[in-house]
């Protein structure tokens, strides 16, 4: 009975999460692990819980704010345009009312205006349009300017050119000399307009009454503020909609988190459970569903650790009584004068008695009760080596410094075993180990004849030997190889057998990482 190997490539029992672990350590820094990211919001049912949670709230979210933005920006270019239809209408009255009062009278209304008051409009007189810069960027002011120029030529149509546009006060002149909004007196316009932390538009209107006279009319709009009222992505109107998001989002994770504590304690006691860690039975808590599966675990761990109980008893007791008649039928077979038939009878009952022994070593082998301890598996790959060559077998050891959290006495059986095997089958033994925070692969090689491919699958199997094995070791009863299976897979990990390339078989043992 020989071990085989999982050739060069590296091994486990999850060679793609290997790979993913490798490739991430080559990551260059600053680069975002999407499949990291994947992993944790898809393979976990708090992260599934999350992204449903989020995907979700996001969607009715963004399907609420495109359909209230829609209708808030339709009321809002409405209400513009109505305002911007009584601002044309009230400068419509101006406008007609300089163009009939004589020339000499009209510097006297627009000072009567400014000291008076009772108008809302900035007036001016100059000798040729002042150049404004319009705002940029606001179909909206566009749209609200080209509403007042209409309504203008409709109200009151002038003979020369008319010219509409919505300004920043800030910089805005008021007359071709360069006079600057912010430099007329005070009380002439309201300086709330012209705060630099929130100013509003101002609608400026020029129109040629006459040749050289252009009548310039300047005005907030109705509600100053329009155009930070139409915008429905406003930071005031968005931060609602994200502590809401943000609110939901927690509750959901606390409730997951409640939700999924009972699975995870279930979960880590099921791992523990068939590494062989004897536990006590976890307290039933969390929904009704969780519960029941709560207690159906503590019940199957109790039955499981009674049936363990009651085998190794069995097998205690069938051993016990089977030694009885074994060594009477020994004493019966000195009596026989035939010393052929004599000897045959006592192969017999060697060979019963050692099936008996071997049976109840392999129960007790793979009844692992034992705590984890870390161990530098190194040194432990070192010393089997060491007794190895004193025995007077040739030995190889390649390793690192390795240490992994194992039960010592039963990963040292386990790997004897394997040790045992190479050297009885295989003449010689290689040993390579390797690994570390991703896990722990211990190659064991022997340089014998190698195994059929077609019985790899049956090697490991209690009391399966193959042709070689009882020609090489005729008191071999087959149970080394899943003694050292069962250890393994108690660990959580897995013993892979192969061909090796190059002749001979390899026992690859994969530990995960913990």
């Amino acid at each position: 009975m020989k071990a085989g190997q999982l050739t060069t490539a590296a091994p486990g029992p999850d060679q793609s999460a290997t790979d993913r672990d490798l490739h991430d350590a080559t990551r260059p820094a600053g680069r975002v692990n999407w499949r990291r990211l994947g992993d944790l919001f898809g393979n976990t049912l708090q992260g599934r819980f999350t992204l449903v949670m989020v995907v979700g709230v996001l969607l009715a979210q963004l399907a609420s704010n495109v359909l209230w933005a829609r209708q808030l920006q339709a009321r809002a270019h409405e209400e513009a345009e109505q305002a911007a239809h009584h601002v044309a209408i009230g400068a419509g009255g101006a406008i007609r009312s300089f163009r009939e009062l004589p020339v000499n009278f009209r510097p006297l209304l627009i000072e009567q205006l400014r000291t008076m008051g009772g108008t809302r409009f900035f007036v001016f007189m100059n000798r040729e349009p002042v150049k404004v810069e319009p705002v940029q960027g606001e179909p909206l002011a566009q749209r609200v300017a080209q509403t007042i120029a209409n309504t203008l030529r409709e109200q009151a149509p002038v003979d020369g050119a008319l010219r509409v546009a919505l300004a920043w006060p800030h910089n805005l002149h008021v007359s071709p000399d360069g006079v600057n909004l912010q430099d007329l007196p005070e009380g002439w316009i309201d300086t709330a307009l012209l705060a630099p932390s929130r100013p509003a538009p101002i609608v400026v209107i020029q129109a040629e009454i006459e040749a050289g006279s252009w009548l310039y009319l300047a005005s907030s709009m109705p509600d100053p503020y329009f155009l930070e009222n139409a915008n429905p992505y406003a930071l005031d109107r968005l931060m609602p909609q994200v502590v809401t998001l943000v609110s939901v989002l927690l509750l959901s994770v606390a409730v997951v988190r409640t939700l999924t504590r009972p699975l995870a304690r279930l979960g880590r006691a099921a791992t523990a459970f068939g590494e062989g860690i004897s536990a006590e039975p976890l307290p039933v808590a969390g929904t009704r569903e969780v519960q029941r599966t709560i207690r159906a675990f503590n019940d199957m761990q109790e039955r499981i650790q009674r049936y363990l109980l009651d085998r190794e008893r069995l097998f205690a007791s069938i051993s016990h009584d089977l030694r009885t008649p074994i060594t009477r039928l020994k004493l019966r077979t000195e009596l026989l004068d035939d010393e052929t038939l004599q000897a045959d009878f006592h192969e017999d009952l060697d060979d019963l008695d050692m099936m008996v022994k071997g049976a109840l070593q392999s129960v007790k082998d793979t009844d692992i009760h034992e705590n984890r301890v870390l161990v530098r598996l190194d040194q432990m790959l070192e010393r089997l080596a060491r007794d190895a060559r004193m025995g007077g077998r040739e030995v190889s050891l390649q390793t690192t410094a390795l240490t992994a959290s194992v039960k010592p006495f039963a990963l040292k059986r386990a790997l004897t075993n394997l040790l045992d095997n190479a050297l009885q089958y295989g003449e010689r033994a290689d040993i390579r180990a390797w690994g570390q925070d991703e896990g722990v692969g211990i190659e064991i090689r022997d340089h014998g004849p190698g195994v059929p491919e077609a019985a790899l699958d049956k090697l490991g199997q209690p009391y399966v030997r193959l042709e070689h094995g009882r020609r090489t070791r005729r008191e071999g009863m087959g149970l080394g190889l899943g003694i050292a299976r069962s250890v393994v897979q108690a660990h959580g990990g897995q013993l892979r057998l192969a061909n090796h390339p190059e002749g001979g078989l390899v026992a690859t043992v994969w530990l995960p990482p913990g």
